[in-house]
């Protein structure tokens, strides 16, 4: 079973997102939450294309918030790299339009 982890860059997104969203003080919690299954299936969520391509996404506690990772399986990793707003136009499942 991988271990699940966040990479600086995504800390700091979610700061960032705790700080402009007002986001609840359980948020980094929630977040876990949502990452958990990962480490049990780390091919759950789909595929990224574009700029993303080899990484992919599973949903945070909120529908808008996606935690883009990417799983090293050489390493028993799976790393999330950055947590985006989903209805940001620069947000992941945007490139290409």
């Amino acid at each position: 079973m991988p271990s699940v982890e966040l990479a600086q860059s995504a800390v700091d997104d979610l700061d960032e997102l705790i700080r402009t969203h007002s986001l609840p003080g359980d948020t980094r919690a929630r977040v876990a939450r949502s990452l958990r299954p990962l480490g049990e299936f780390p091919q759950m969520g789909p595929e990224l294309a574009g700029r993303w391509t080899g990484m992919r996404f599973v949903l945070g506690p909120w529908r808008w918030m996606l935690l883009v990772y990417v799983v090293l399986p050489d390493e028993g990793r799976v790393v999330v790299v950055t947590i985006q707003d989903a209805r940001s136009v620069h947000a992941p499942t945007t490139v290409g339009r």
